[in-house]
């Protein structure tokens, strides 16, 4: 299928974390006080999976029919699905809320067991980190879980060769916004002069990054979290679809906390990293059922999908093109 035949994806991820354990206010909140805060994440959660299971998609191919429409012949509309990340100390206290995600029809990925970004911690910290979230995760939805977001984005060659390591298949940490000092580097370059959206930057695992806007050969955060809050909303979808012309697809990213305006204040943090937090949270719910609504056009998979639909597309063109992986 070529790329104008293809319908453009949109592919929502969210980090599934609370609101004490952002990187804004760790100063504030150690993580020893972590089991004292109060838990809002499953609240916020239901929220967006509602919002996804009463969303309507009309893209051309995104017609799917049960066992009961076979037999009056209709069709019933496809809905949204998404790739959760979920952080395991959260897992490891709700762990009803992961199966309420993987059964209601998304994909479950790893986002570490801590939240300590990826550089902060030794070769030992990180194996651990990688390996026993994989498993505290797969032990509750009884599968595999593929994908690892790295806390703050917070990766480079070195550490994905660790994520592959450690059994994932594919990591969606890459950010190529160049002017946040956690953000990882990689030498696949700026995300946004990418036409291709896959990536291998080490052998053996697929690279799935967030999306930016590329102008003027600079890259802009366009792929969520505060900037989705903060650029407005008619500006943030027009760049949107600056993005899916160039490349077909779109990854977003959002975190549960970002829709929850009643969420507690903490006390202490800096000017600039409450008006980071704090900024619009009333403003998230509507703007992202908006979005939703604005590209119900497109396809919305998971990040598992998508590559394996992105595989099948490249071998089906020809097998002789320089594909990203024959398989996933």
């Amino acid at each position: 299928m070529n790329e104008a035949a293809r319908p453009p994806s949109i592919l929502i991820t969210i980090d599934v974390e609370d609101w004490f354990q952002v990187e804004n206010f760790k100063s504030c909140i150690p993580y020893e006080t972590w089991p004292s805060c109060e838990l809002r994440v499953e609240r916020n959660t239901h929220r967006l999976l509602d919002l996804m299971d009463s969303a309507e998609l009309v893209a051309p191919d995104c017609r799917a029919r049960t066992k009961a429409d076979d037999r009056d012949g209709t069709t019933v509309l496809c809905r949204p699905r998404a790739t959760f990340f979920v952080l395991a100390w959260i897992a490891e206290r709700i762990p009803r809320l992961v199966r309420e995600i993987q059964g209601r029809g998304h994909e479950i990925g790893s986002h570490g067991c801590t939240h300590k970004p990826c550089g902060a911690q030794s070769t030992q910290e990180l194996w651990q980190d990688l390996t026993r979230s994989k498993k505290i995760l797969e032990d509750i939805i009884g599968g595999e879980v593929a994908g690892f977001r790295a806390p703050c984005f917070s990766i480079n060659e070195r550490i994905l060769e660790r994520i592959r390591d450690a059994g994932y298949r594919y990591d969606s940490s890459y950010n190529s916004f160049r002017l946040h000092h956690r953000y990882g580097r990689l030498r696949c370059g700026e995300n946004g002069n990418h036409t291709e959206v896959l990536s291998r930057p080490v052998e053996g695992l697929y690279e799935l990054p967030v999306s930016n806007l590329c102008l003027g050969g600079r890259s802009f955060p366009w792929g969520g979290g505060a900037y989705f809050r903060l650029i407005p909303a008619g500006l943030f979808r027009s760049g949107v679809r600056s993005i899916l012309r160039g490349r077909n697809a779109y990854v977003m990213y959002l975190h549960p906390w970002e829709i929850d305006p009643e969420q507690p204040r903490v006390r202490g943090a800096s000017p600039t990293r409450r008006l980071r937090h704090y900024s619009n949270l009333g403003k998230t719910w509507p703007r992202m059922k908006r979005l939703v609504q604005v590209f119900s056009h497109c396809r919305f998979p998971t990040c598992g999908d998508y590559i394996a639909a992105r595989n099948a597309e490249i071998e089906e063109v020809s097998c002789h093109r320089n594909p990203i992986a024959k398989s996933f």
